[in-house]
């Protein structure tokens, strides 16, 4: 079967993607309008042709920054997790550190400044850990997590929107705390699922 290349830009980064025939595109786009915005997001009303070349909407959540997530790990294995409340779902979250990203800067200069705001910790060694799409039959969020090490400790410095708690635990009471749905949040179960996975493969 004959493939083709595609590349796609997320987060500033060229991707380029091997395509099969059945792997195509199968949506035509005819319109897309705004219907609402702010600092935020976009949401947009799309006019298309379904896979079955039936006209139809399709209504797009573009969101203006990329999410960041940090897993950061210190020398006795233990992660910082970040507790707030989160409006729209009506529930306190711990998560690991979080926040938007800004699109035309490096997403790991970002990591850096939301690691420092919410903890006040510094990382002597970064890497890349996962990257996620959001939500993808409705958004186009674009998540990228980082695995910070070599921490130390400095004064957190939130927004002033932000109330935040601060708690460390081992990363396997993280992993349970996600097995047993205290933590739901999908960037911080998908990094500590990554991060248990890697320390039991070792």
């Amino acid at each position: 079967m004959k493939s083709r290349s595609v590349k796609k830009i997320f987060c500033g980064v060229l991707l380029k993607i091997n395509l099969k025939k059945s792997q195509r595109n199968p949506w035509t786009s005819l319109t897309a309008k705004t219907v609402f915005e702010n600092p935020w997001v976009r949401v947009v009303d799309h006019e298309v042709l379904n896979p079955k070349k039936d006209p139809t909407k399709y209504g797009v959540i573009e969101f203006k920054n990329t999410a960041i997530g940090i897993l950061a790990l210190d020398s006795d294995d233990h992660i910082y997790l970040v507790g707030q409340w989160r409006y729209p779902l009506g529930i306190y979250s711990w998560e690991i550190p979080e926040g938007g990203g800004r699109k035309n800067v490096d997403p790991l200069l970002e990591a850096q400044r939301e690691l420092k705001e919410e903890t006040g910790v510094t990382a002597g060694s970064w890497r890349q850990l996962l990257s996620l799409h959001l939500s993808n039959s409705t958004t186009d969020e674009y998540a990228v997590v980082f695995l910070a090490e070599k921490l130390q400790q400095g004064e957190a410095e939130p927004e002033d929107s932000e109330v935040l708690n601060i708690q460390k635990v081992h990363y396997q009471k993280a992993y349970e705390m996600v097995k047993s749905g205290e933590i739901t949040d999908a960037i911080s179960v998908a990094a500590i699922q990554r991060l248990y996975i890697d320390k039991i493969s070792r």
